[in-house]
């Protein structure tokens, strides 16, 4: 078996959609002191431009909005209601805002807990993914089997955006 591959620059220029389902079975990476961390990604939405009335980008660029603006491969981590830190892997090319939010990991269901768990905040916010020695993704090639489902947690979402089926899980057999 192959050690795994570190995620590159060019992976993450998938656009938001493609690479939603396909980060399914990586590990998401977290050096916490002189431990490492790794969890199987299990769940994942994706959240596409300024016309993704879902996106955090959907009322254009801000100063919380402009790393999804930026080449893939950065972190986008946002405190959600006010209690938890959420982490989102910025996709696709300069200049059209998207990005991957990671749902859950393992046994750990949920963005918040799982952020938690990882000591991921805002200290982590444009963290570059690809050169990181703090926060990283591999691809070991496990292949999960895949289900797709509508994203939650976005009432303010047009019912058109609400429906699309951009949240991915892996398959539990």
């Amino acid at each position: 078996m192959k050690a795994p591959r570190r995620l590159s620059a060019r992976d993450y220029q998938k656009d938001a959609v493609t690479l939603a389902p396909w980060l399914l079975g990586k590990l998401l990476c977290r050096k916490v002191g002189k431990q490492i961390i790794k969890l199987r990604i299990t769940e994942t939405e994706a959240y596409y431009g300024e016309e993704d009335t879902a996106c955090h980008a959907h009322r254009g660029k801000t100063e919380r909005t402009a790393i999804m603006y930026e080449n893939g491969g950065h972190a986008y981590v946002y405190l959600c209601y006010g209690v938890h830190w959420l982490l989102n892997v910025v996709s696709g090319k300069a200049g059209f805002p998207e990005a991957v939010l990671i749902r859950g990991a393992e046994e750990f269901s949920g963005p918040g807990k799982l952020t938690k768990q990882l000591q991921i905040d805002k200290s982590l916010n444009k963290e570059n993914l690809v050169e990181s020695k703090r926060l990283w993704i591999e691809d070991d090639r496990k292949r999960p089997d895949i289900l797709a489902a509508k994203r939650i947690g976005i009432d303010y979402a047009s019912e058109q955006d609400k429906n699309k089926l951009w949240r991915f899980k892996v398959e539990k057999n």
